[in-house]
């Protein structure tokens, strides 16, 4: 009787290994970027004030957190959605590009937030508040780098998915943007100038796509029949 063979575990497929491979590289530019710009503007003694005192009395709702934290998730989806290598390496350049931008307004901007330090000791979402504040850091607030990576890969994915999906992507988008003022991570300034941050970083994914689309429509209007699909 022979032996059973064991069964080795599949190896990722190229695709999935381009796209592990950028998510290292962005991942370690948000690091350096990202942690660099709030150790550096702890030290100025120039902090800005970007927030109206109206805002102050938004309430904090602990709940939030969750689709906050979901924000992450998001970029799970970017080796189904973006199913060629051209597609990836325009979404990361998008991603890196926002990062860079963002990490400047930082230091340009270096903005403090408003609302006191969040405290729901004794809520089971309380571990959950004290994690998001870690990873946001103090002083990264201008704009909201949450809403922008997270509005990259909304917009990017959008034109790919169906129309479902498309209005799940926008409803979820809305959701998290208004997490990170509902957990008092954020400012509405901040969330603003992150949408439009994003916004931008979601066209420079998409510009490839759309000028290879151009040469077909020429072509279908001087010849019919070119066999070019919309």
């Amino acid at each position: 009787m022979r032996p059973a063979r064991r069964r080795s575990l599949p190896y990722p497929s190229p695709h999935l290994r381009h796209f592990l491979l950028l998510a290292a590289l962005i991942a370690a530019e948000f690091g350096v970027v990202y942690y660099g710009a709030d150790w550096l503007t702890a030290r100025r003694g120039l902090h800005i004030r970007a927030y109206l005192s109206a805002e102050l009395a938004i309430p904090l709702v602990p709940v939030m957190v969750v689709p906050y934290m979901t924000m992450y998730a998001i970029f799970l989806f970017a080796p189904l959605v973006l199913r060629t290598t051209a597609d990836l390496d325009r979404c990361a350049a998008a991603l890196a590009g926002v990062i860079a931008i963002a990490g400047l307004a930082f230091l340009l901007l270096p903005a403090e937030p408003g609302f006191a330090p969040v405290s729901t000791a004794g809520s089971i979402w309380d571990p959950w508040l004290r994690l998001a504040t870690a990873l946001s850091r103090r002083y990264n607030l201008v704009p909201s780098l949450h809403v922008a990576l997270f509005t990259v890969a909304a917009a990017t994915y959008a034109p790919r998915v169906s129309g479902g999906l498309r209005v799940l992507l926008g409803a979820w988008l809305a959701i998290v943007a208004a997490s990170t003022v509902l957990t008092h991570q954020h400012h509405l300034l901040d969330v603003a100038s992150g949408l439009a941050l994003g916004a931008c970083g979601a066209r420079l994914a998409g510009t490839e796509r759309a000028t290879a689309r151009a040469p077909c429509a020429t072509t279908v209007l001087s010849r019919e029949g070119s066999g070019c699909s919309p």
